[in-house]
């Protein structure tokens, strides 16, 4: 329970000059006299006076070694130093100041045995709390409400939930401390159960307190349906002017996919902090409604009111997984212009940011203007540069991170592992990653387990594969490895082990399209049409629908997207007459499509059509005859390119003189000259 200042200064003046004698058991009065005269000594005085200024100070540890040299301090002090001992969670000096006050013969009342309860709670030591509950013998409503606030949050619910049963009265506070200890645990649906319980037992009308907790259990369910309910409540009872009643309301709308609700109520608020537009700003990211986030940033800077960092981490983070660069710089520059810490994490996701968009330069830049760049800046460069096809360089920067005298992390290691994989060091990535747990002392991660899987599929190198998913401790590998097998799988032709990956895959999630695929892929490889017929029929069955490919391209500052065999686009013509013509150079050149993925048992006139129009082929063909000679290209793939597209832009990059970049959901491809960043090790 906590008391005001203004409270706390009354009780306080009321006490001071009364001795302790006064407050103890009437029977000890007359022998409690002659402490009373010695309290009045001038030395008595001067010890309390100068703890009392210790208290003032904040000086807790130096004011409890001054405790031990009184008897009988003024009740006053008492009050204040387990305040402190609150302040601080300095529970050792708690723990102190409890054992002076029995030793002193003084017997607190409530208030004082409540503000104790309290200090030990929140200094995580329940039992203490819960001992010194049991020995009140007088309780009010604030000791069963700290005791059970205290409980729930150290995640005890099943003892704070048995004392909340046993109480003979209950308040608001008292709902709200075990309604929202369900909720910060994950347990909504018994928090809404209690929520209804409430309601039902004549505890009057909830406060904003209680319906925000209760709007955030709806949102973790989640459930519109009760939220609507609540939402009617707060009108009724006149809650709509509280402002954090309002932002639980439109947390609750967004969550549960309602974002015209949630904006409607966004614009309804009249006070809005900077918690409130981030949470707006990143539903709309979260729904990838890109264009309308990027509106309503632009009103949050035109609002005047300063963004903070975790505005700042979600804008660049949206910009780095819709690879819009041009923003992720614009906000770049806001962040320059009004001083933003290059010691903040937000700082680090500029860094995420121009790696993932492939400005890999830029990122460089960021990191090094670092003063002094801590454990997530060293990680997002080195995975950047393993995404961006610069294995030799994340290497680089992982051996300047351990000079430093930095400690690697388990992303850290994702990072490096991920490099090695893409440059095909095995031996170098298996030193990595033994060096996790018998160098480092860290434990490995499903995430390390899937790179190592990866890099040694890739290699072909599929006993020693086995041998590690088989000694894998008691943790089941989960999708992304049995996926990383499965592409190690494809590339080399594994029927066997191929079949295992893709079973435990359709068990994990059968609803994932890519492992049909896949499966099929390597099925049409080795002509096993009936195989692929199958797994189509099977597709069809499940109602499983094949993710659409899509590319987009950047063009004076408008994106272009396209799909295989578009049509639709204005300049589909003009695109499509290039690639016939750029079709025949290729092949003057060299070049021989690759129709082993053709999902279709078809002629290979046939196959080569198929594969003409691929859609990251569409976007590198428009990009071209839109721009001057010689101007790079970028182009964007939400699917892992495949083997033909990557192998004619390269020839592609080479004809039109063209340094052309893709990247795809896997990594960052470079073309020039006719060769691949990743030399064909993919």
């Amino acid at each position: 329970m906590k008391i005001s200042k203004t409270k706390l200064a009354l009780f306080s003046f009321s006490l001071n000059k009364r001795p302790i004698s006064s407050y103890s058991n009437p029977k000890q009065t007359q022998s409690h006299s002659k402490d009373f005269f010695q309290s009045n000594s001038n030395d008595h005085r001067k010890h309390n006076d100068k703890l009392l200024i210790l208290c003032e100070q904040k000086r807790v540890k130096e004011a409890v070694h001054l405790l031990r040299n009184i008897k009988r301090p003024y009740v006053s002090l008492y009050a204040s130093l387990i305040d402190l001992c609150l302040q601080q969670r300095a529970l050792d000096e708690g723990l102190e100041v409890h054992a002076h006050i029995k030793k002193s013969g003084f017997v607190p009342g409530v208030f004082i045995c409540n503000k104790i309860i309290e200090m030990y709670a929140k200094c995580g030591s329940v039992v203490d709390a819960q001992k010194l509950f049991d020995e009140m013998p007088e309780k009010d409503l604030c000791s069963w409400n700290t005791l059970i606030s205290g409980y729930v949050k150290m995640g005890q619910l099943d003892k704070g939930r048995h004392l909340f049963d046993q109480m003979s009265q209950r308040d608001n506070f008292s709902w709200t401390a075990i309604i929202s200890g369900y909720v910060r645990h994950g347990r909504h649906v018994e928090a809404l159960e209690l929520y209804r319980m409430m309601q039902g037992s004549g505890a009057g009308v909830a406060n904003k307190f209680t319906v925000s907790t209760a709007l955030a259990a709806c949102a973790g369910v989640p459930c519109l349906r009760l939220g609507k309910e609540i939402h009617g409540r707060i009108m009724r009872t006149g809650l709509d002017s509280d402002q954090a009643v309002w932002s639980a309301l439109s947390d609750i709308y967004g969550k549960c996919g309602s974002l015209e609700d949630a904006r409607r109520i966004f614009d309804m608020m009249t006070d809005r902090d900077i918690v409130t537009w981030t949470a707006m700003i990143d539903r709309y990211f979260g729904e990838g409604r890109k264009e309308e986030g990027f509106v309503l940033v632009r009103d949050l800077i035109k609002s005047g009111l300063k963004p903070n960092e975790f505005t700042f981490c979600g804008i660049l983070n949206a910009c780095a997984d819709l690879t819009a660069e041009k923003h992720g710089k614009q906000l770049h520059g806001y962040m320059t212009r009004n001083g933003f810490s290059l010691f903040s994490f937000a700082a680090s996701a500029l860094v995420h940011m121009y790696s993932k968009c492939g400005n890999i330069e830029n990122a460089r830049k960021v990191f090094e203007s670092f003063p002094c760049p801590d454990i997530v800046s060293w990680t997002s460069l080195i995975l950047g540069y393993a995404q961006n096809g610069l294995p030799d360089e994340a290497l680089k920067y992982f051996e300047l991170l351990l000079k430093s005298g930095t400690k690697p992390d388990h992303i850290t290691f994702v990072g490096i592992l991920s490099a090695c994989t893409h440059a095909g060091l095995v031996d170098k990535g298996l030193e990595y990653f033994h060096s996790i747990k018998e160098k480092y002392g860290l434990s490995y991660t499903a995430d390390h387990y899937a790179c190592i899987v990866d890099l040694l599929a890739r290699a072909g190198r599929f006993e020693e594969a086995e041998d590690i998913i088989n000694k894998m401790p008691p943790m089941k590998p989960d999708r992304f490895l049995w996926a990383s097998l499965l592409g190690g799988c494809r590339i080399h032709g594994n029927l066997k082990l191929a079949k295992q990956a893709s079973d435990a895959l359709f068990e994990i999630e059968p609803e994932n399209p890519a492992t049909y695929v896949t499966m099929a892929n390597i099925y049409a490889t080795a002509g096993k049409w009936d195989e692929v017929a199958k797994i189509r029929k099977t597709m069809d069955e499940r109602g499983i629908v094949k993710k659409p490919g899509l590319s987009w391209t950047e063009v004076n500052g408008k994106v272009h997207t396209f799909t295989v065999g578009e049509t639709s686009h204005p300049k589909s013509k003009e695109i499509y007459d290039f690639l016939v013509e750029l079709s025949k150079k290729m092949k003057e050149e060299g070049y021989i499509p690759d129709t082993n993925f053709v999902l279709h048992d078809v002629e290979e006139e046939q196959k080569e059509q198929n594969l003409s129009y691929h859609s990251e082929k569409l976007a590198v063909a428009f990009a071209i005859i839109s721009t001057s000679p010689g101007t790079p290209i970028k182009v964007f793939k939400n699917l892992r390119t495949c083997v033909d597209c990557h192998n004619a832009i390269k020839f592609i990059s080479s004809i039109t003189d063209r340094k052309i970049t893709v990247r795809d959901s896997q990594r960052f491809h470079y073309f020039k000259d006719g060769n691949c960043s990743c030399k064909d090790y993919w």
